[in-house]
């Protein structure tokens, strides 16, 4: 539990300073005073302008619905004339009154700031910004009424759907099942509450890779449209619903198998009605989708073959989306979401200013310098954009991460005055190398949070949008992701996303369970983000050093007792949506480990020639089999709402695509009816592979009998272990004696059979220190057993003991089985030097938290004269060549004329810089350093720091450039064992 007992006190300490998730509260339940909106007496009047923005009035009519939700009554929508001065048409005894509309597009809102009751001052002209507040006396008849005033039409949107989530309505009330949280009454505060615009101008997701899961869904849900699968305008109805909730306002629809504006007309209309800006991807320009270019174009798609054809397609698709809020994808590449064998950046810029042309002459305009355009530097194209291409400042540049959440260039230099702006196109979902990854929630939003938080402040602010993939089962990821678009500076701290998490567990589950529910989810993140589910094999996690494969398997199963336990306590519509949101990619994350982890057993202890082999490859099934049925069961929830959601293969990769199938690993089975030549009884020592007595290619047959143990010291493991286990079908006694009386055996003697339960035996020793010698001391271990040992001799093992003790007055990290790991945050001293520092981030990278310069936007470090980090270690051993590993995120860089990069020192010794990111070109991905960090969610780089004596040092590390996040150090002092997440953190006294 050590894991979850540090996530939930960071979520514990931050919860108490917690704001509203959606901002600042205005409404409460208690009536102590303020304006009631809906009690005994009914529920809530909402009155507009009839003649508003359409889709505010129908934001409108979801918020009377909502308030039916909570209360059990529904609200009501009146609709002014616009001339009509009387209340004739409001019901003073309904509970309360809402006056919502948009400035200068609402006579009743103009009217107000008219008479000097309202006051829009601070929002008039602004994006998406609102006011909230109560004004006394707005109509006749009406002595007070919470009103909203919008700066625009999705301001006014905004400050409704506002008032839905904080009465209790979960934006994913539809998509995950939230259910409302019921209220006898709802009033509104006498508080203002000035909404100012967004952080990101545009903020939306991409549904992409839609192929199995959604679009399974959809065929079972909608009917098929004259093209493919009905991705038509009831289903888009949710969709642009759920973005408006979660307060985006832009979207790339489903790519792959759908063509939004052929496939159902109603579409297109559809989203400008409700607000919602509709764009391509990119690459789709101007508004013609995959399936058309192929489809609907006369001959190739291809500048240098078939350009007047080209021309006249993209002419058409600005002619069919003009009537609407459109942002308008540039540029070009290959059909299909491929690289073009024929473009060039000098065609490109060509292709930019034609199309610019269409955009005056269709919409006829005089110039585009207002229009919403970007052109997304995604793969190849950043090269294009490398080699000094000359891009018009009125549009957007668009920059693409890496596929894997690691953006690879922001704007630098004067490209941050650009009026077209930049933005980032990041990724939750991926099909591509180094493998796809379109399962479930594999995303650390921590590092969401890093990436994001480094975007914004190097003024990447006009689009953020993220590939979301089937939608469904990202939820939170989306939830995260557009809080930080909408309101960056409130979430600027490197701990804001324990608080968000806790204020989202309240939310959707209610404040009894929130600090748990967070924790939950918090650690399901920690634990998914190690490596990625399509990137597990039975090789990963080391089985025999550092207990890695089995403390994995044990954090899951607290995960799954945490998850479990909250589910259990809540009610039946709340387990629904915890269990898609929580229990279920916990169950199915820990099945998944367990598969791979029960197989990386079974294959080793069949090589050790173990009867328990055979048991273990019957639990890599029984996992195989649970994960399926933990699927069939999400399937059938709701009555098969959600059938298919979880159709994504996601066990036996072989290469980067998906399985048409799962496939279980490779299992191996002893021959349960045999002996072993080496007689019944084996022993196989900790970290080692072979088995005793016998002969294999870990026990040459010159020492087929012993085996060492790793190293007891008093700073260390408490205990080191044999196991003892079974080699054939009878039943054998065994017995373990030490030679020296301080080192105890548990247990020292005992029975196993070949069949049964008990056919395995760990045999823990330990070591009383107060009672060995000082100094170094190896002791035999002899195991006996009462069949025989075949042609060989009984077995013989060492543990070699180390009595050692550090000076009284030292403080830091000890050496323990010839390394020091010390995990970044843990430092004896954190220096700063000017404006700059260091900053924790809780719950970053693989182990424990990430270390990173601060501000982000700071200028180069010098090694010596920097911020500075230093870990205090004592050492027992002496070493020529000691070696230094770190452990980093898989940030890149970003600024590419400085790449990301460190130095370390020994004691007193000159700094050795290290680049700890080689440099690339933009679209150059993959490369083999890329791949191996991103598949192992770090860069790991090594370093010698040259020769170590006994005693008391101090490691010093600088970080130069703001970017690069330390997670853990490991100092090899000629003892570092192979493992994926490196040993645990030393003993720090």
């Amino acid at each position: 539990m050590k894991l979850l007992g540090q996530l939930l006190g960071a979520v514990a300490v931050l919860s108490a300073t917690a704001c509203a998730l959606g901002g600042k509260a205005t409404l409460s339940f208690n009536g102590t005073s303020g304006l009631q909106l809906a009690g005994k007496n009914g529920s809530a009047q909402i009155v507009l302008d009839g003649r508003d923005w359409p889709g505010v009035v129908r934001t409108a009519h979801d918020l009377a619905t909502d308030f039916g939700r909570v209360t059990g009554t529904n609200g009501t929508v009146s609709l002014h004339n616009g001339t009509n001065s009387t209340m004739g048409i409001y019901r003073p005894s309904a509970s309360g009154i809402i006056i919502a509309g948009t400035i200068g597009n609402s006579s009743i809102i103009d009217s107000l700031v008219s008479a000097g009751k309202l006051d829009v001052s601070k929002v008039k002209g602004q994006w998406e910004a609102y006011i909230s507040q109560i004004v006394s006396n707005p109509m006749p008849g009406v002595s007070s009424a919470l009103v909203i005033a919008g700066a625009d039409k999705r301001g006014s949107i905004y400050g409704l759907y506002d008032i839905s989530e904080q009465i209790g309505v979960s934006p994913w009330y539809w998509w995950a099942d939230v259910p409302a949280k019921k209220k006898s009454k709802i009033y509104a505060t006498n508080t203002t509450k000035i909404q100012k615009s967004p952080s990101v101008k545009y903020r939306g997701f991409f549904i992409n890779d839609e192929q199995p899961a959604l679009t399974n869904w959809v065929q079972d849900n909608y009917p098929n449209g004259k093209y493919g699968p009905g991705f038509n305008a009831d289903f888009y109805a949710h969709v642009f619903e759920l973005l408006l909730r979660l307060k985006a306002n832009y979207i790339w629809p489903a790519e792959w198998n759908s063509m939004l504006a052929v496939d159902d007309p109603r579409s297109l209309p559809l989203a400008d009605m409700m607000g919602v800006v509709m764009g391509t991807s990119h690459t789709e320009p101007l508004a013609r989708w995959t399936p058309e270019q192929s489809r609907f174009l006369d001959g190739p798609w291809s500048w240098l073959n078939n350009r007047n054809n080209v021309i006249e397609f993209m002419r058409e698709g600005v002619k069919r989306s003009a009537p609407y809020e459109t942002m308008w994808t540039m540029g070009m590449r290959g059909l299909g979401d491929t690289v073009s064998p024929t473009l060039n950046s000098s065609q490109l810029e060509d292709i930019i200013n034609v199309q610019q042309g269409i955009l005056r002459d269709t919409l006829n305009l005089n110039s585009t310098e207002d229009l919403p355009m970007m052109w997304c530097l995604y793969k190849e194209v950043g090269g294009y954009f490398q080699d000094g291409m000359d891009v018009p400042e009125d549009i957007t540049l668009l920059w693409a991460e890496d596929n894997w959440g690691n953006n690879q260039r922001l704007p630098y230099a004067n490209e941050t005055s650009r009026k077209g702006g930049a933005g980032v196109y990041y990724h939750f979902d991926y099909v591509g190398d180094v493998r796809d990854y379109k399962w479930i929630n594999t995303i650390s939003l921590q590092k969401t949070w890093e990436q994001m938080h480094l975007a914004y402040e190097r003024q990447a602010r006009k689009i953020w949008i993220v590939n979301v993939g089937d939608l469904k089962p990202l939820e939170v990821l989306i939830s995260h992701f557009f809080d930080l678009a909408y309101d960056m500076p409130s979430m600027s701290s490197p701990d804001s996303t324990s608080k968000w998490l806790k204020l989202w567990a309240e939310r959707e589950f209610g404040p009894e369970v929130a600090d748990d529910a967070a924790t939950a989810m918090n650690t399901y993140g920690f634990l998914a983000a190690r490596r990625k589910y399509e990137l597990l094999d039975p090789t990963i996690y080391s089985i025999d050093n550092y207990g890695e494969a089995d403390t994995v398997l044990g954090e899951w199963k607290d995960l799954v007792d945490l998850a479990q336990g909250i589910y259990d306590k809540l009610d039946d519509a709340t387990k629904v949506a915890f269990f898609e949101l929580v229990l279920q990619p916990s169950l199915s994350g820990y099945a998944v480990h367990q598969v791979h982890i029960n197989a990386a057993k079974n294959q080793e202890y069949a090589y050790e020639w173990r009867t328990s082999a055979n048991t273990y490859a019957q639990r890599t099934l029984d996992a195989f089999a649970e994960d399926a049925s933990i699927t069939k069961r999400y399937h059938s929830l709701l009555n098969g709402k959600w059938n298919h959601i979880l159709d994504q293969t996601h066990i036996g990769y072989n290469w980067w695509q998906q399985p048409m199938r799962n496939v279980a690993p490779a299992l191996s089975y002893t021959q349960a009816t045999e002996v072993s030549l080496g007689g019944e009884m084996g022993v196989t020592a900790e970290a080692h592979n072979g088995s005793a007595p016998g002969d294999s290619i870990y026990n040459p047959a010159n020492s087929n009998s012993t085996q060492i143990m790793p190293p007891l010291d008093p700073y260390g493991p408490s205990s080191r272990y044999l196991d003892i286990y079974s080699r054939g079908p009878g039943t054998f006694s065994y017995k373990v004696s030490t030679g020296a009386s301080w080192v105890t055996a548990t247990p020292s003697s005992g029975s196993l059979s070949g069949t049964g339960n008990a056919s395995d035996q760990r045999v823990r020793f330990s070591v009383d220190f107060a009672s060995a010698p000082p100094g170094t001391t190896w002791v035999q271990i002899n195991v006996t057993s009462s069949s025989n040992y075949g042609s060989f001799g009984a077995p013989i093992a060492w543990l070699p003991v180390h009595n050692t003790a550090v000076s009284s007055s030292f403080h830091g990290f000890v050496e323990s089985d010839g390394h020091v790991s010390m995990e970044a945050e843990h430092t004896s001293l954190n220096t700063s030097a000017g404006n700059t520092s260091y900053q924790i981030i809780p719950g970053y990278g693989r182990t424990l938290s990430g270390v990173q310069l601060t501000p982000v936007t700071a200028d180069s470090q010098n090694p010596g004269s920097g911020p500075r980090l230093e870990y205090k270690f004592f050492a027992f051993s002496s070493v020529d060549n000691a070696n230094v590993t770190m452990y980093t995120g898989t940030g890149l860089n970003t600024l590419l004329y400085r790449p990301l990069k460190y130095a370390l020192a020994l004691d007193d010794g000159e700094p050795l810089v290290k680049q700890a990111v080689p440099g690339y070109r933009l679209g150059q991905f993959p490369l083999p350093w890329w791949t191996k960090a991103t598949a192992d969610a770090a860069f790991v780089n090594s370093t010698t720091v040259g020769r170590v004596e006994g005693g008391e040092h101090t490691l010093k590390v600088w970080l130069l450039e703001p970017g690069l996040v330390l997670q853990k150090l490991v100092l090899d002092l000629g003892g570092v064992r192979a493992s994926y997440l490196g040993p645990p953190e030393s003993v720090r006294i």
